[in-house]
């Protein structure tokens, strides 16, 4: 059953046509998720139906039940349009095919195709498939549109105007740091610079831009493509992830060399991103010399606009939210702002997702507490004494101005 307020078009088909095409099938899913703000779509196969979540706003929602016995035609239509074996069941696989949409149905839209990538994975009761939508119209952003503050904007335009350095997007899984990337090397564009990108896998096509896909059957590892990109004559590189101690040393001595290097990193904040790079085996003083700005980010979800409401908090609620990690923040705080639910965001109170961030500028202090190696602990204390806004504090800011919530922030920052 569909959690949506609109009338399911693919829950429709299976009501009403006993000779399903599973073409119109999954042009239909497809489309319904995209009006649906979806960013995923999971097939997933149980052991007398088929389950299809959605993921919209970073959350899973269970949308649709599918027949078993169309199970094996819809995986194979999959196949046909990402041009993986339709032969193989046995293995994953993983390709990607673009969407056009109907006439119909493309009017109101910034452009009339959808990027899909797919991945399939055998399972006990089938081969699994996710569909990641990889929609041109939620890519095109400034730094404002995702959620940074004005001063946080100022900084990292400072430093991409530099022409050499390293720029750094750090966060877990899910957090918004390759469209922080993104959102850059389009600033970066034009005729003037050449920028190359090795990524695994590219999200986005950006005209004007050489990108450069990982592929671990031919060799082509960040570390082997990031020496290569450097006999292309770049100005601007962006590395997908740094995963590794041979890639790290690579960018720091592309940053050193006179390029400016993008990348994102798995760490908590901003502050741990140096130690950890330090803990890869790059130099102090080679670190020292190329960082710029290290970025920590997560995705918090927006309050619907249609059903915000504000309320008092009562006095067990007091209570529950001076033991949380946000208790400081709001001892003299009564009012705050929820959403209802509505149907114009499926009765979650949420529409949209915005990032919490803070940035850390390589200031002189920075810079000698790293030839130090002091530990994060330090180098954020002494990055708040330089005027840094923390993500805890910029996610306050974001609750006191009613655009999330409080239980939000404390999901995205709970380690």
């Amino acid at each position: 059953m569909s959690h949506t307020h609109t009338p399911d078009p693919v829950i429709h088909i299976l009501e009403h046509d006993t000779n399903i095409s599973i073409i119109h099938l999954l042009d239909t899913l497809i489309e319904h998720a995209q009006h649906l703000r979806a960013s995923d779509i999971h097939i997933h196969p149980e052991i007398d139906h088929l389950s299809v979540r959605l993921r919209i706003d970073g959350m899973l929602h269970h949308s649709y039940t599918f027949p078993k016995h169309i199970h094996h035609e819809f995986i194979a239509r999959i196949k046909v349009l990402a041009r993986l074996r339709s032969d193989e069941h046995q293995a994953t696989q993983d390709g990607r095919f673009r969407y056009t949409f109907s006439a119909l149905s493309h009017h109101n839209r910034v452009s009339n195709f959808l990027d899909i990538r797919v991945s399939i994975a055998p399972t006990y009761h089938g081969e699994n498939a996710v569909l990641r939508l990889l929609s041109e119209e939620t890519s095109v952003h400034t730094l404002i549109d995702m959620g940074f503050s004005h001063s946080d904007s100022h900084k990292i335009e400072q430093a991409i105007k530099k022409q050499s350095g390293m720029i750094l997007a750090t966060g877990p899984t899910g957090s918004g740091k390759t469209s922080t990337l993104y959102t850059l090397i389009k600033n970066l564009h034009s005729n003037d610079i050449s920028i190359i990108s090795i990524e695994d896998p590219i999200e986005y096509a950006i005209t004007g831009i050489t990108q450069i896909q990982v592929n671990p059957r031919t060799g082509l590892s960040f570390s082997t493509g990031l020496r290569s990109i450097l006999r292309q004559d770049p100005n601007v590189i962006m590395v997908g992830e740094i995963r590794d101690s041979e890639t790290a040393h690579i960018a720091v001595n592309c940053a050193l060399t006179g390029h400016l290097l993008l990348s994102t990193l798995h760490t908590n904040d901003a502050a741990t991103t140096l130690p950890r790079l330090l803990d890869m085996g790059v130099e102090e003083y080679l670190l020292a010399s190329t960082i710029r700005i290290a970025i920590g980010q997560r995705l918090v979800r927006t309050i619907c606009p249609g059903c915000k409401e504000s309320y008092t908090l009562s006095h067990t609620a007091e209570e529950t939210l001076a033991h949380s990690i946000l208790g400081s923040y709001f001892s003299h705080t009564k009012t705050l702002h929820r959403g209802r639910g509505c149907a114009a965001c499926g009765h979650t109170g949420f529409s949209g997702r915005t990032s919490i961030n803070e940035v850390l500028v390589a200031e002189d202090n920075i810079r000698e507490a790293i030839l130090r190696k002091t530990s994060a602990r330090e180098l954020r204390t002494i990055a708040i004494t330089n005027g840094m806004t923390t993500m805890m504090d910029d996610g306050v800011e974001k609750i006191k101005h009613g655009l999330t919530t409080i239980e939000e922030v404390i999901r995205v920052m709970h380690d």
